[in-house]
């Protein structure tokens, strides 16, 4: 199935940040930005240059600072937290807090914009989580407690729990961080499938270069003074990937579309 051509998301000269009672830090300006629905976007760019709070911002976990973000036409500031949690779900790095929560509870969690106020399931609720689970195929980590989990498994799980709030849209900050290449490719080759197969649209930050080139719909690349948009192709063809991490002690290879170290 073709993906379906329309903006899910877009932003108007926005400004993201911070605001503090005496300051306010400026992270990016003027972004303008647009995702098609079903696409996994990657968002690129160096440490600290504000890939986590562009993220933060577009699922409204932080405050924008200026201009406007709409979700299926929608200013994000008109739609509740609730609504928002139906129509978005967020997959971060951080660890839950260690308690005796075994695996399926915590999938189960996915559900919570849908439960009534004592937090019962439906059998619509064990619908989505049966189908969650079978998706990322975790049967096997069901009666384990978090704690016990690997980061691969972990980071999994939390995947599971996004899938099971089924929603169109998951972010995802850093989704590989501290995991081994393995993990790695098979965390990335999930994503893929949940974009492809389910029709998701995925926004994920990540400083994993070689997997997002050869993986994602379109690439977001985010510099000191803009962010630059387009398909692994385009970007790699018009030298913006190779300039993304300009250095002398690196460079970018098309060929094998990674960046390589210089020859001493």
């Amino acid at each position: 199935m073709n993906k379906i051509a329309e903006n899910i998301i877009y932003t108007k000269d926005l400004t993201i940040g911070y605001r503090t009672k005496n300051r306010i830090s400026v992270i990016a300006e003027n972004i303008n930005l647009s995702v098609q629905k079903g696409n996994m976007i990657c968002i690129l760019g160096k440490n600290g240059i504000g890939k986590s709070t562009l993220l933060r911002t577009l699922s409204k976990v932080q405050p924008k600072l200026k201009g406007e973000i709409y979700i299926n036409n929608q200013s994000i500031e008109s739609i509740s937290i609730t609504e928002l949690s139906k129509m978005m779900s967020l997959v971060l790095t951080e660890k839950i807090p260690e308690s005796n929560l075994k695996v399926y509870d915590l999938i189960a969690l996915g559900r919570q914009p849908y439960t009534n106020w004592i937090g019962k399931l439906t059998d619509d609720d064990i619908n989505q989580i049966e189908k969650a689970i079978k998706q990322t195929q975790v049967e096997d980590l069901l009666s384990k407690n978090h704690y016990e989990l690997s980061d691969g498994q972990y980071q999994k799980v939390m995947i599971t729990r996004s899938l099971s709030q089924n929603t169109e849209i998951i972010t995802l900050d850093e989704p590989t961080a501290h995991l081994d290449i393995l993990n790695k490719v098979e965390i990335f080759k999930l994503l893929k499938k949940l974009s492809a197969e389910l029709h998701k649209t995925l926004l994920i930050s990540t400083h994993e270069i070689q997997l997002a080139i050869q993986l994602a719909d379109e690439l977001w690349l985010m510099t000191d003074d803009k962010i630059i948009c387009g398909s692994p192709k385009e970007l790699i063809d018009n030298g913006s990937i190779s300039n993304l991490f300009e250095s002398e002690h690196i460079k970018f290879d098309a060929n094998s579309k990674q960046f390589i170290i210089n020859e001493y």
